[in-house]
């Protein structure tokens, strides 16, 4: 196994026992998680997005 593959987190799980991890291996996680916040705002936004050109199409 290639070190730099052990490095990167594969997946996280809210809640997990956190005490095996090493700092840099807790940092990776919270850009993993900070990453997949901001994808999940995006998809909250083009929702909104698509929500609203729905409602304007609409009205009358």
């Amino acid at each position: 196994m290639d070190e730099e593959d052990r490095k990167k987190p594969r997946s996280h799980e809210v809640g997990m026992v956190l005490d095996a991890l090493s700092v840099e291996e807790l940092q990776d996680r919270i850009v993993l998680l900070e990453q997949e916040v901001a994808r999940i705002r995006a998809a909250m936004e083009a929702k909104g997005n698509s929500r609203r050109a729905a409602e304007a199409a609409f009205k009358f």
